[in-house]
């Protein structure tokens, strides 16, 4: 599971790497930021017919559909991209639908073959091939960009096929996790993982809701704080003078070494801090280390809006998002039933995503017209983060009480924790 990890963050890097210079360079900030708001459309039909896939299938069968239809896509991506078709929007938007099922399947399967207890001592580990495959990941795509989007696609292609293969093997040998099941292995496998619609199943569960929130508040501070670091890069390519290839290429570096920055920190998180903070203080307490960073950082950054001051707060930020928050947000699903792993957690992780990312590109666009200062975006974000805190401590309560009313997780937990 740690190398699976490892491979699917490697060649989501390789994608990232290339969507970057594509869509700023063919459209700027601006139009970045309302792509990713448009990612929610593409994102519902997709959950919808997700949710129905899920219901005429088993969990491993609807793993190689979702992950064979992404590594057919990239096959095409990138023949578009070798004859110089221009695919900066769409390559975008298909990013962002792969990068979060993806990832929602991979912690979907880990949640359902470990127990509470054994998840909180090795998600840790597995998150481990995250961190250091993003790190690794961006310093490939950094080697890969001089030879071309469709270099670094392709590479993405065959990392991804691995992946899957390993997922199949992990699968197969999986046993019963923590005596949830009245069934084998084999019966639960082949039935079908639902039996009502994925939106259906969101609206009606409160923990999910309360999850589906914390995303949105978290993506609507991400995305925001994004958008003001890529105009401050365009400023500075202005300033540099460059056009064309060298801009693309100068865009490309400048991201690639941000990613590898904060990916470089998520990942000695991962590898000192994450376990520890998960065994002594809980996973609801560890929801709140990323929302703190942010209320501090984007305080500081309203008083001094620079690029360094933005940069500096993005890398942080990221590295806990990346780290600590993404291994307990995945950590939370594990007192959850199997049809809220898969169905539920693929919804609340696509979607709740993208309303984020529209919200965010609403107060862009509103603030665009009232001619809003950098500072200004950074105060909106404080905002934002102190209800992200507060979303955070009620899920913290749903939490504990479904873990009083499980039996069997009950017997599962550690008395100190």
């Amino acid at each position: 599971m740690m190398l699976a990890s490892f491979l699917l963050l490697c060649a989501y890097y390789q994608l990232k790497t290339v969507r970057e210079p594509l869509i700023l360079l063919e459209g700027g900030a601006e139009v970045k930021l309302y792509a990713r708001a448009g990612q929610a459309v593409l994102m519902v039909g997709f959950v919808h017919a997700y949710g129905e896939i899920a219901k005429r299938v088993g969990r491993m069968k609807l793993l190689a559909i979702v992950f064979l239809f992404f590594i057919s896509n990239l096959v095409v991506f990138a023949l578009l991209a070798r004859t110089r078709v221009p695919i900066g929007l769409a390559f975008f938007l298909w990013v962002g639908v792969f990068s979060y099922t993806a990832v929602a399947q991979f912690w979907a399967l880990a949640a359902d073959i470990y127990t509470e207890e054994q998840g909180k001592r090795l998600f840790p580990i597995i998150g481990i091939g995250s961190s250091v495959g993003a790190v690794a990941g961006a310093r490939l795509a950094k080697s890969l960009v001089p030879h071309g989007p469709d270099a670094l696609m392709t590479a993405a292609a065959v990392l991804l096929l691995v992946c899957m293969m390993l997922l199949a093997w992990v699968e197969s040998r999986a046993g019963v996790a923590g005596g949830r099941r009245e069934q084998s292995p084999e019966q639960q496998e082949e039935q079908p993982l639902s039996d009502e619609g994925a939106l259906h199943l969101l609206l009606r569960d409160r923990f999910l809701l309360l999850i589906a929130a914390m995303i949105v508040l978290l993506n609507w501070v991400n995305s925001a704080g994004e958008y003001v670091f890529d105009r401050t890069i365009l400023a500075a390519v202005t300033s540099a003078g460059v056009h064309g290839a060298a801009a693309q290429s100068f865009v490309g570096a400048i991201k690639a070494d941000y990613f590898a920055w904060y990916n470089l920190l998520g990942m000695l998180m991962q590898l000192f801090a994450v376990s520890r903070i998960l065994t002594r203080l809980g996973v609801r307490n560890a929801l709140l280390f990323n929302p703190a960073f942010s209320l501090v950082g984007y305080a500081w950054a309203a008083f001094v809006p620079t690029l360094a001051a933005f940069r500096l707060v993005k890398i942080g930020e990221n590295a806990l998002e990346y780290s600590i928050a993404e291994t307990s947000r995945h950590a939370l699903y594990l007192v959850t039933s199997r049809v809220e792993k898969y169905v539920g957690k693929t919804s609340v992780d696509t979607i709740a995503v993208r309303v984020g990312a529209i919200l965010s590109g609403v107060v862009v666009w509103v603030g665009g017209r009232v001619y809003l200062s950098t500072a200004s975006f950074a105060t909106i974000n404080v905002v934002l983060t102190a209800a992200w805190i507060g979303v955070v401590l009620a899920i913290g309560k749903e939490h504990g009480r479904r873990r009083t009313e499980s039996p069997v997780l009950l017997a599962a937990e550690p008395a100190t924790s």
